[in-house]
C-alpha cells in the first residue's frame, strides 16, 4: 500500500475528484427513469423495452461490483478509477448517439460496468492516501450519494423540457473528461506492482458469483412482473440456478488458495454482521423509501409531483445527519449512531404505515415522516461504512464493493417482494402500508445485531 509520506496528495482537490465521480454515477441511477416516456417515443419502442434500460444498468452494475473491487487490488486504485471513468464516459456518449433500443440496452450494461468500478477504487484511494482523515472522508461519501439521487430527477426534467432525452447521457461526457483531467493531476500514480498485495484473478469464483447474481436478479425481476405467478418456471429456474451457483461460490472460495473474495470479508467475525446491517438498514430501507411515492399515490391519491417531492425531504435529512455523524463518529463510536439510526428508521416505517395524525394532510404527514427516515439513514451511513473498513484497510476496495453489493441486493429484493404483493392486491395502498409495518417490526427485532458490530473510537 502507498506510504502517505512517500506519495503526498493534495487532499481537497483529490476528494473533490472522487466526489464528482460518485455524484456522476449516483445521478445516473435516477436521471434515466425520469425520461423513460420520452426515450420510448424517441426510439419508437415499447415501454417494456424502454424499462430494460434501467434493468440492464442494474444488472451490469451488480455483476461488475465485486470484479471491480478485485481489479482495484490487482491493477491499482488510480488505474481502475481512470479506466472506470473512461468506460462510463465513452458509453454515455454512445448511449446519447444511438437510435436503436437494443444497442442502447447493451451500452447501458457497458456504462454500468464503468460505474461499478468507481466506488471501490475511490474508496481505496481515500483509504490509501488520506491518513488519519480517511475515516471522515469515507463517511462523507454517505452525503454525496443522496445529492446525486436528488438532483438526478431535476436534471432529467430540465433536459426533457429544454432539450431531449439524449441530454441525460451527453451531460456525463464533459463531467467525465473533467474528472479524468483532475485524476491525472491530483491523484498520485499507483505504486509498482511489486509493492501491491498479490491479487491473482480467480476466474472460477468470478463465474460462480456472476451466475448467482445474474440468475438471482432475473428471478427478482420476474417476481415483480404482474402476469408471472410465483410458481412460474421463469421465477423458479433462475432462483434454483442462483442458489446452486451461490453454494458453488462459497464451496470454491473456502478451498481456493487465492479466492475471488476472501471468506472472512463476507461472513467472518465483524464483517458478517456489518454486511447484514448494510442489507437491512441500507439496501432494504433504500428500497422502501424509493417506493414511498408509489405508496403516496396509491393510498392517498397524491399527484406525481407531490409524491416525488417526498424523496427530496428524505434526501435533505440524510445529507444533514450524515454530515453531523461524520463529525461526531470518532467520539460516539459505531454502535451508538447505529442504534439511533435504526430506531429512527423503524419508527419512520411504522409512521408511514399509519394514517396521518394531528390533523395533518397526507402530503404534510408523509413529508415529515420521510424526513424522519432521512435522519435515520443519514445517522446509520457513516458508522456502517467505517465499521467494516477499519477492520481491513488494505482490502478497502473489495469491502466497498461488498458493501455496495449488499445494499443493491437488499434494495432489489425488497422492491421485488413489494411489487409481487401489489400485483395481486385489490387495495395496493393498504397492502403496501402493511408491508411497511412489517418492515418496522423487523427493524426493531434486528437491532440486537448492533451489539455484535466491532466498536471503534477515534481515527483508524
Amino acid at each position: 500500500m502507498p506510504d502517505t509520506h512517500a506519495a503526498p496528495i493534495h487532499r481537497v482537490p483529490a476528494f473533490v475528484t472522487v466526489s464528482l465521480a460518485l455524484i456522476m454515477t449516483s445521478v445516473d441511477s435516477t436521471i434515466v427513469a425520469t425520461v423513460l416516456h420520452e426515450l420510448q417515443q424517441g426510439l419508437d419502442t415499447s415501454i417494456n423495452w424502454a424499462g430494460w434500460t434501467l434493468t440492464a444498468f442494474a444488472f451490469g452494475f451488480v455483476l461488475m461490483l465485486p470484479v471491480a473491487g478485485k481489479l482495484s487490488e490487482r491493477l491499482g486504485r488510480r488505474r481502475v478509477f481512470l479506466i472506470s471513468i473512461s468506460v462510463f464516459t465513452v458509453a454515455s456518449l454512445l448511449c446519447g448517439l444511438t437510435s436503436n433500443i437494443a444497442v442502447l440496452i447493451v451500452l447501458r450494461v457497458l456504462q454500468a460496468a464503468g460505474g461499478a468500478g468507481i466506488t471501490p477504487s475511490a474508496t481505496g484511494i481515500v483509504v490509501d492516501y488520506f491518513g488519519n482523515s480517511r475515516d471522515r472522508a469515507v463517511s462523507l461519501f454517505g452525503s454525496i450519494f443522496p445529492i446525486g439521487a436528488m438532483i438526478g430527477p431535476i436534471f432529467g426534467g430540465l433536459f426533457v423540457t429544454y432539450w431531449n432525452w439524449r441530454g441525460v447521457f451527453f451531460v456525463n461526457v464533459p463531467i467525465g473528461l473533467l474528472i479524468l483531467w483532475m485524476t491525472l493531476r491530483y491523484i498520485p500514480p499507483d505504486p509498482p506492482r511489486s509493492q501491491r498485495p498479490d491479487a491473482r484473478m480467480d476466474y472460477p469464483g468470478i463465474a460462480y458469483i456472476g451466475v448467482c447474481l445474474l440468475a438471482g436478479m432475473l428471478a427478482a425481476s420476474f417476481l415483480g412482473e404482474h402476469n408471472v405467478p410465483f410458481g412460474s418456471p421463469r421465477i423458479l429456474i433462475p432462483a434454483v440456478l442462483a442458489l446452486l451457483a451461490g453454494w458453488l461460490f462459497f464451496w470454491h472460495i473456502r478451498r481456493s488458495d487465492h479466492p475471488f473474495i476472501a471468506p472472512p470479508l463476507i461472513y467472518g467475525p465483524g464483517f458478517g454482521v456489518v454486511n447484514l446491517i448494510n442489507v437491512l438498514y441500507g439496501g432494504i430501507t433504500i428500497g422502501a423509501v424509493a417506493l414511498i411515492p408509489l405508496y403516496a399515490t396509491n393510498r392517498y391519491g397524491l399527484s406525481a409531483l407531490q409524491a416525488g417531492s417526498l424523496l427530496v425531504s428524505q434526501g435533505v435529512a440524510a445529507i444533514a445527519f450524515s454530515l453531523a455523524c461524520t463529525m461526531a463518529i470518532r467520539r460516539t463510536g459505531y454502535r451508538v449512531p447505529l442504534y439511533i439510526g435504526a430506531s429512527l428508521i423503524g419508527l419512520g416505517m411504522l409512521l408511514v404505515a399509519l394514517p396521518p395524525w394531528f390533523g395533518l394532510s397526507p402530503f404534510a404527514w408523509l413529508m415529515a415522516v420521510t424526513f424522519l427516515l432521512g435522519m435515520g439513514t443519514g445517522t446509520v451511513n457513516p458508522a456502517s461504512r467505517n465499521a467494516g473498513l477499519q477492520l481491513a484497510p488494505k482490502s478497502a476496495a473489495m469491502l466497498a464493493a461488498i458493501r455496495t453489493l449488499s445494499i443493491q441486493v437488499g434494495t432489489i429484493t425488497f422492491i421485488s417482494i413489494v411489487t409481487m404483493v401489489l400485483s395481486v392486491s385489490s387495495d395496493p395502498g393498504i397492502s403496501q402500508a402493511w408491508l411497511y409495518g412489517f418492515w418496522a417490526a423487523l427493524v426493531a427485532a434486528s437491532m440486537r445485531l448492533i451489539a455484535s458490530v466491532p466498536e471503534h473510537h477515534g481515527a483508524w
